[in-house]
Formats: C-alpha cells, sequence, structure tokens
C-alpha cells in the first residue's frame, strides 16, 4: 500500500509539474521584463554624461545586474526544453524584437542573460540566481512528503481498524481449535462485513458447543444402551448349559464387540483443551508402562520401557495416555511374535525440540505401502498381521490426538521383524523452570 501510494503520488507530482512548466516561465519572463523596462527608462532618460556611473551602480551584487555588451562575448545557449523556449519566446514577443539573445552563460559567468539596446548602445541584463524553480519543487516536494506521511498514516489507521477484528477473529479460531470454547466476538465494531463475520463466528461456535453436547449425549447413551445387554449376555452364556468351547467362542465374540464400541467411543470423544502448562511425559509414561507391563505379562507376554527423566510437553495426561495405550494394545493384539505372544518394548527420549517415544514389537509387521492406508479409520491390516477383527480406528485415534498438539505419528519398521510407532511431539519447559531448554 506504501508503494502504491509513492507511485501514485510521485505520477501526480510529474504531471503537476508538467502542467506547470509553461506558467512558471512565463512568471519568470514577467519579470525580467519589467526589470528590463526599468532599466532601459532609467537608461533613456538620465544625461549621456551620467550613463556610465548609473551602469556602475545597477551592475551591483544583486539577483539583477547590467552590463554593457561586448561583441566579442562568448556565450552558452539555455537548455533545449519546454520551459526555456517558452521563456525565451514571451522576452521576445514582449520586447517586440525576434532577435533578442537570451543566454545561460556569459564569458564564463552563469546566469540568464538578456540583451537589450538603449540608442543604438549594447547592455546585458543578468538574472543571476533563478531560485523560483528550485523552490517551487522544494515546496512541492515537501507538500508532497507531507502527503504521503498523512496518507500512508490513514492507511496504517484503515488497517489496523480492519486488523484488530481480524485479530481477535484469528485467536477465537485458534482456541476453537484447541477445543476450547471462545468468548462472543462483538457483533457491533469494525466495518459490516466484520460484523457479519463475528456474527456468523459466534453462531458457528455456538453450534459446534451443541453438536458436541449433543455427541457427548449420544456416547453416553450409546455406551449404555449396548454395552448393558452385552453384560446381560455374558451372564446368560455363564449360565447357560452350552459346551466350554462354545462358551469361550461366544465370549470371545462379545469381547470384541465391547472391543470395537471402546474404540468408537473413543475416536468420537473430544481432545480436549491443550494445557496452558506443561505436563511431566516421563512421570506419565513411567506409571501407564508399568500398569500395561503387569497386564501385558498377565497375557504371557512381556513389556520392557525405558523412559528417560526431565521430559516436559504441552499435552493432556489423559491424551497422552490414550496415545501410548493405544499403540501399545495395537502391538499387544497384532505384534505377536512366532512364539503366539507379545514382546513390546516403550522407550522415550529427548531429541532437539521434539520428544521422541517409540512402541515397538516383534510381530509380523506391515509392508510400507499400507502405512498411509492403515492410518486412516476403519482400516485395518492383513489377516496374517491381525489374527482378529477390529473397527480400525486405534491408529486413527493415535494420529488425532497427536496432531491435535503439533505431533505426528510414524510407523518404521522394528528390523529384524516388528513395527515401531514412533511418536513426535513439541517439548516444552516445566512450569516451576522458565529457563529455555
Amino acid at each position: 500500500m506504501a508503494a502504491l501510494l509513492i507511485v501514485s503520488l510521485g505520477t501526480w507530482l510529474a504531471v503537476f509539474f508538467s502542467m506547470q512548466e509553461e506558467p512558471r516561465a512565463i512568471q519568470l519572463a514577467q519579470r525580467v521584463i519589467t526589470a528590463l523596462k526599468i532599466t532601459q527608462k532609467s537608461l533613456l532618460y538620465v544625461p549621456s554624461s551620467e550613463r556610465n556611473a548609473l551602469v556602475i551602480d545597477l551592475a551591483t551584487d544583486s539577483d539583477i545586474q547590467f552590463f554593457p555588451r561586448q561583441l566579442d562575448d562568448t556565450t552558452l545557449a539555455l537548455p533545449n526544453t519546454l520551459f526555456w523556449e517558452t521563456f525565451i519566446q514571451h522576452i521576445r514577443l514582449e520586447t517586440k524584437n525576434p532577435d533578442t539573445l537570451v543566454v545561460a552563460n556569459m564569458n564564463g559567468e552563469t546566469g540568464i542573460w538578456i540583451s537589450f539596446t538603449v540608442n543604438d548602445e549594447l547592455y546585458w541584463l543578468l538574472l543571476k540566481n533563478n531560485h523560483s524553480e528550485v523552490s517551487l519543487i522544494n515546496e512541492w516536494l515537501g507538500w508532497g512528503i507531507i502527503a504521503l506521511i498523512l496518507a500512508v498514516t490513514g492507511a496504517a489507521i484503515s488497517v489496523r481498524f480492519v486488523n484488530i477484528p481480524l485479530s481477535r477473529l484469528s485467536k477465537a479460531v485458534q482456541q476453537v481449535a484447541r477445543g476450547e470454547n471462545p468468548a462472543p466476538l462483538p457483533v457491533n465494531e469494525g466495518p459490516l462485513e466484520i460484523r457479519d463475520l463475528n456474527h456468523a463466528f459466534n453462531r458457528m461456535a455456538r453450534d459446534l458447543r451443541q453438536i458436541e453436547a449433543d455427541k457427548e449425549l449420544m456416547l453416553a447413551g450409546i455406551s449404555h444402551d449396548l454395552r448393558t445387554p452385552l453384560a446381560r449376555m455374558r451372564l446368560e452364556i455363564e449360565l447357560s448349559n452350552v459346551s466350554d468351547e462354545a462358551r469361550a467362542a461366544i465370549d470371545g465374540d462379545l469381547a470384541q464387540i465391547d472391543h470395537s464400541i471402546g474404540q468408537l467411543m473413543e475416536y468420537a470423544r473430544p481432545a480436549g483443551a491443550i494445557p496452558n502448562t506443561a505436563i511431566d511425559v516421563s512421570e506419565v509414561l513411567t506409571m501407564l508402562c508399568q500398569r500395561e507391563k503387569n497386564y501385558t505379562e498377565s497375557l504371557s507376554g512381556t513389556l520392557k520401557f525405558d523412559i528417560a527423566p526431565g521430559l516436559y510437553a504441552k499435552i493432556g495426561e489423559l491424551n497422552l495416555k490414550r496415545i501410548v495405550s493405544n499403540l501399545i494394545e495395537n502391538a499387544r493384539r497384532y505384534g505377536k511374535s512366532e512364539d503366539g505372544t507379545a514382546h513390546i518394548t516403550v522407550t522415550a527420549r529427548e531429541a532437539g525440540s521434539l520428544i521422541h517415544i517409540n512402541v515397538s514389537d516383534r510381530g509380523p509387521g506391515i509392508q510400507t505401502k499400507d502405512i498411509e492406508r492403515l492410518l486412516r479409520p476403519f482400516s485395518r491390516g492383513e489377516v496374517a498381521r491381525t489374527g482378529v477383527s477390529g473397527a480400525g480406528l486405534g491408529l486413527s485415534i493415535v494420529e488425532r490426538l497427536l496432531k491435535h498438539v503439533g505431533g505426528s505419528l510414524k510407523l518404521l519398521p522394528n528390523k529384524p521383524a516388528g513395527l515401531t510407532g514412533h511418536i513426535e511431539i513439541p517439548k516444552a519447559r516445566p512450569a516451576h523452570n522458565q529457563a529455555d531448554i
């Protein structure tokens, strides 16, 4: 905007000076003609014996001076521009002498030199210092600079008038993205378009809050309406006279249904707001891994963990547990080794500005071409790896929760066999330490 204003004012000044050349040339010529007529009359009416003394008096150190003209005087013409051509034409028109000589230099003396005669005697009129053009340029340049400053200042105020509500809107959008409920935006401030935008945003934020409330209510109803019959079916099977083999098969199916319901509920559950203070990732992971270790060993598997101390990040403790436990559960279900048991390793390390968390298994792994597909909701791996069916939401849940805090998930091969879920989340300084990490 500033560059556009500068170009616009520069073009305007150029056009203005172009249009002012002829009037300025005529004004300067009128000034010279007036001085020339006064001098001619003074020299004409003074006695011849006193004319030389008058010439000497007129040749004083002032802006306009008069000198006798010699035929051998050396001269230099004025520049061939519209201004000086107009000036010369006006001088000759006023003096009614087309042969009036107007030059820029006479015998090495710079100025505006105009020749004239009095009683057949030759004289020069010298306009020694021509400040009119320079002063006019300086004056209009000064006005141009003032106009530019005012225009830029006005533009800055106008832009700020628009940017303040836009900045407020941007912060509100970021709050919504973090799962927070922003305060309503003012609908009576700023331009009409901004007021309409704020009104639409407030309506959208209210709708989103209502949708979240309805979704939570629906999830609670689904959980109750589906899991209660499942529990009753389990009880009825236990009391029935079916064989142990059939009972185990039915119980496995019910467990699979319950697991799928759990994944659907977890996927639909909102991530929640990002905490303002960092949590101790090391402590949370250590407690989680200890609990998962006991459960994994109860299933005849193993879980080893190596968590570096002093890791902090701005992430909800519940969300961190959901992320890592989903990967552990995925490894426990689908990453079993050839002996039919899961061998899981969990590590957490600091790497630059990030925290790296790895959950590895020794199972069959997955092919590189299938990685992107498996991160999509309701996608499952091959039967050779899974051996069971599921909702296919575990990895999608992990990736969604990580994106909420600026993190990422990568599925990498765990050589010589297996799969590694590689997590990266931005680290932060602990609340009790304000020094930069």
